[in-house]
């Protein structure tokens, strides 16, 4: 069990200790026996010892489990290499033919190729990740005459933002209706109010409320939605100036005070303009603390809309965050499900929570939906 270079050493030093001991006994030729016997045990004891930190070593040196064995690794690595079988249905439905081919082509080019090349036996496995760890539970639901009363308790100390509004030092700054939005009043809002009759509509990106207030419209009457807009109403950097020099500044109106964009403060003029003040209410927060605060407080949404971060990671946390705060037999639905990112921002982040979660995408134009399966009598 020894390496060989070990024992010579050893026998060295029971030398030298026997020649010590040998030399305060120069009277002896001999090593009484007890001394002999001391010695010897010790030597034994140190072989000993020598021995089971060698054999603790071999044992303890066996390769480590491979992180790839992950469940949520091995979920990714199925969406992302996994080849699709050949003629394989999409799991995209269109209600639009004209729109069809163009979608198909362009969802085609998400599926992965029908063959992978095969990875090295050498290869590392890849990193864990926390890429589908969301949470799923949230507290129980509120009823619904507390959801308002909550949120204002809650974000606004009891008291609703639209009292005194404006104030004093923001009136001259803004304008008394100043929308602007993109795709807020598609046919997909009507048609997914109509067919759902939402109570609860969690709106998560509302800029101006254009689309808020579209909703609004909508759900007037003996519907009467609240709706709820999740916006750090900052914004994105650089949103005063136009995209391309031969575009005119849309912004350019938008007072500065200080930092402040006063994106909420026009939001607020809009909602209290079209005279909603009562059920349209800013949450003034990012769309990740919004969303985590709703479900830490169990405000769930009926109808909710995804339109806050249009690139990949942004999008991708706020659907699985949204999703945990839809009621169950709810609807979820966003916007740039077609544009110039594709396969790298919203559709590639809506295809694949799809995917993991078993769903299906329903395109509507430059909108997504997605409705879970309705339960099996």
């Amino acid at each position: 069990l020894l390496p060989t270079p070990l024992f010579p050493g050893l026998l060295l030093s029971l030398e030298r200790k026997m020649k010590k001991e040998h030399h305060h006994h120069q009277n002896s030729q001999l090593l009484p026996p007890l001394k002999r016997r001391l010695i010897l045990s010790r030597a034994a004891a140190v072989i000993l010892v020598f021995s089971l930190g060698y054999v603790v070593g071999i044992l303890t040196s066996s390769p480590r489990a491979s992180v790839s064995s992950s469940p949520d690794t091995q979920l990714l690595l199925q969406l992302n290499t996994v080849p699709s079988p050949p003629n394989r249905p999409t799991d995209v439905c269109n209600d639009s033919p004209k729109e069809g081919k163009e979608e198909q082509d362009q969802l085609q080019q998400l599926q992965p190729p029908t063959t992978t090349k095969k990875r090295p036996q050498s290869a590392s496995p890849p990193p864990p990740h926390d890429f589908f760890r969301f949470r799923t539970q949230c507290a129980p639901a509120l009823p619904q005459d507390e959801i308002l009363p909550t949120l204002l308790d809650r974000v606004y100390n009891g008291t609703s933002p639209y009292a005194g509004f404006p104030p004093a030092h923001a009136a001259g700054l803004l304008r008394k209706r100043r929308l602007r939005g993109w795709g807020s009043t598609a046919p997909v809002f009507r048609e997914l109010i109509e067919s759902v009759r939402p109570r609860t509509i969690v709106e998560v990106g509302t800029f101006l409320g254009a689309s808020a207030l579209h909703m609004a419209n909508l759900t007037s009457g003996r519907l009467g939605a609240l709706i709820l807009c999740l916006d750090d109403f900052r914004g994105w950097p650089g949103f005063r100036r136009p995209p391309r020099a031969n575009k005119a500044d849309l912004f350019k109106d938008l007072a500065d005070v200080n930092g402040d964009v006063t994106l909420m403060y026009q939001f607020m003029q809009n909602v209290a303009a079209a005279g909603e003040e009562g059920r349209v209410l800013p949450v003034p927060f990012s769309t990740a603390a919004g969303l985590a605060a709703l479900c830490e407080w169990g405000v769930y949404g009926d109808l909710v809309e995804v339109d806050a971060g249009h690139d990949f990671h942004s999008a991708w946390q706020d659907i699985n965050m949204a999703w945990a705060v839809l009621r169950p037999g709810g609807v979820m639905f966003g916007h740039d499900y077609h544009n110039g990112a594709d396969n790298r921002g919203v559709r590639r982040a809506v295809d694949l929570f799809a995917r993991s979660k078993g769903l299906r995408v329903r395109p509507n134009g430059q909108h997504w939906v997605l409705q879970p399966p309705k339960p099996h009598h």
